[in-house]
């Protein structure tokens, strides 16, 4: 890799200065050591693909190619193409940022992408940055090493983490079969095309004495010498040494099973979409992955990995991945080095996800569980009981309740859409007024709850996109997209053809609030969490957090319908008095053990408890 310390120091450096004059640099910053000293559970992370932010240096917009668009993968007017956003303008927007009260930034891929795949007439371009060709460099259209290398110091000079989305799965789509139908090669199975015989199992025996994929030592490994097993992997000429590292080009460390319909066996060890899938179980890729993203941790100093598709990943592979990751996190210096993988299951039941912790020693996972249980309630019209028992579940996960506390909690995402759009399509002819309501009530909630809460860029703007995937990437800074611009946003009267970083609006001001509120005080990051009252229709949700030194109690309740709702709510015995830190807390207990709430129509109430000094 030739991400250079001596990079680092001079060019990366004077860029920061340049960008954000007067700041410190990043080693200065670590030498104070107080944003390293934050466990995962503190975080308000906002995630963001770099291409749709802001565009801070127009140059680049073509990347290291010239041509037209299948050529260089940029036109602005396609959602399915690079729109401009690139490092420098993250960098420059870093005050807006932290003005919102984020402490962590998590992009989408950075690596160089292959500009543009699929077949003639339905190509879109690698703007997203999964389609991964130089695992060992920035994609020319987000900028330069330098520029990764500052953005990551100015970040730290500002107490920011900043968490880098990896790929260990797949490549870009670069093998193509010599055989089978072009035009979806369907996955061939080891029991049809063992590893022992060319073309199927009655075929020629190649592969000799190899004892499968089960086996990673590099003895079993040094037997498996044919790649044609099931398909016969052909590289195109042009792209014979596209990949980097070059290790990365030789079809025999993939699979080359065909497609993958992700159900049962080939969910593993398929073909993602057509993209190349990594031999994940052989010891050299194995050993290549860690080294590459070794690198970046101790070359750049981030601060943590979201993994993409992990489940998709042989659980041997985390389990030598993950604590090498950590031992070189530590090596440096950053001893809370947080990873989490993403494990889609869109079902508000948490079993599923938390078997990556168990099994495959995952650190943390994305918590679709979370995720699918909010829209459960707030666009599904279900009791809050689906949220309570949601909870119920983190005894789960690896390290139970208290490992709980440090999975990214989110509403929506780049995949499934924005949570706005979704509320949307599960309640037909919802008025914006309610659309924002729904919104806010359930950031507020997000902002509150258990877990460390994940911001989706343009959600704080009150986007609303048209469905999921590349109907939920609209630009921040002014589109040319029609596709996006005509969306009708939510409280603002501005679209997507105007630059939009309002730090007056509603959801950037309530998420700000929020956020403030969640730093100050402990019990609402690190806090055990226990569920004080649901209904089993759309009702009142309260839940009681702990401060982890010196056990004060905080409450916080929520009305998930659209009419005024009371109730009395458990509370601790000893609990007399209640202050109000964000909407409206009774004065008082009613009676010991028991507190009455009055909410708004999707409203909420957020408390300190005082106790009697009995």
């Amino acid at each position: 890799m030739t991400l250079r310390h001596a990079t680092k120091g001079i060019l990366a450096t004077a860029l920061a200065a340049t960008v954000l004059s007067g700041c410190s640099t990043a080693s200065d910053t670590a030498e104070g050591g107080d944003y390293l000293d934050r466990l995962p559970s503190e975080e308000i992370v906002y995630f963001v693909l770099p291409d749709r932010f802001e565009n801070g240096d127009t140059s680049n917009d073509t990347g290291d190619f010239t041509g037209d668009r299948l050529a260089t993968g940029f036109d602005p007017t396609s959602r399915g193409f690079f729109q401009g956003g690139d490092l420098a303008g993250l960098t420059s927007r870093l005050d807006y940022l932290e003005g919102m009260g984020v402490t962590a930034i998590w992009f989408a891929p950075i690596f160089q992408n292959k500009p543009v795949q699929g077949p003639p007439g339905d190509e879109s371009a690698g703007y997203h940055g999964y389609w991964v060709t130089d695992f060992t460099r920035p994609d020319g259209h987000f900028g330069t090493r330098e520029e990764f290398v500052a953005f990551v110091d100015a970040a730290h000079d500002r107490g920011m983490k900043v968490y880098m989305d990896i790929i260990t799965n797949h490549t870009a789509d670069v093998i193509t079969y010599e055989d089978g139908d072009e035009t979806n090669f369907e996955y061939r199975t080891m029991g049809d095309y063992p590893y022992s015989t060319r073309g199927g199992a009655d075929g020629e025996p190649i592969n000799e004495g190899f004892m499968g994929h089960e086996d990673s030592s590099e003895e079993n490994f040094a037997r498996l010498t044919d790649p044609d097993y099931a398909y016969i992997p052909v590289v195109p000429e042009a792209e014979r040494d596209v990949k980097v590292p070059a290790w990365l080009n030789d079809p025999i460390y993939y699979h080359n099973r065909g497609n993958s319909s992700f159900t049962g066996e080939d969910s593993r060890f398929g073909d993602f979409a057509g993209l190349d899938d990594l031999f994940t179980e052989h010891p050299r890729v194995r050993e290549g992955m860690i080294e590459i993203f070794c690198d970046w941790i101790t070359e750049t100093r981030v601060d943590g990995f979201r993994i993409d598709t992990a489940r998709h990943v042989d659980p041997g592979f985390w389990q030598e991945f993950v604590p090498a990751m950590r031992d070189c996190a530590n090596s440096v210096g950053i001893f809370n080095f947080h990873m989490f993988g993403e494990v889609y299951k869109d079902i508000p039941e948490n079993g599923y996800i938390a078997e990556y912790t168990r099994r495959d020693g995952l650190p943390a996972v994305l918590d679709f569980a979370f995720q699918a249980s909010m829209r459960e309630i707030l666009g599904r019209g279900q009791g809050t009981v689906v949220l309570a028992h949601m909870f119920d579940g983190d005894v789960l996960y690896e390290g139970g309740e208290e490992a709980a506390l440090g999975l990214p909690t989110f509403l929506g995402n780049h995949d499934m859409g924005r949570f706005s759009t979704l509320i949307r399509e599960d309640i037909p002819g919802i008025s914006q007024e309610e659309l924002l309501q729904r919104v806010m009530l359930g950031h507020a909630m997000m902002l509150s709850l258990r877990g460390s809460p994940v911001i989706y860029y343009g959600d704080e703007q009150g986007f609303v996109g048209d469905g999921n995937d590349q109907r939920a990437r609209e630009s921040m800074f002014p589109s040319l997209t029609d596709e996006y611009n005509d969306n009708v946003l939510i409280g603002t009267d501005a679209t997507t053809a105007d630059s939009n970083f309002d730090v007056e609006h509603p959801l950037y001001r309530l998420i700000a609030e929020f956020s403030a509120i969640r730093r100050a005080h402990p019990a609402l990051t690190r806090g055990r969490q226990q569920i004080r009252h649901y209904e089993q229709e759309p009702g009142i949700f309260a839940a009681a957090r702990f401060d982890p030194d010196d056990g004060t109690e905080y409450l916080a309740v929520f009305n998930t319908t659209g009419a005024e709702r009371s109730t009395n709510i458990w509370v601790n015995y000893r609990a007399r008095e209640f202050e109000t830190l964000a909407g409206s807390c009774p004065s008082a207990v009613s009676a010991p053990g028991s507190a009455s709430f009055t909410l708004p129509a999707f409203g909420w109430a957020l408390c300190r408890v005082s106790e009697s000094a009995e």
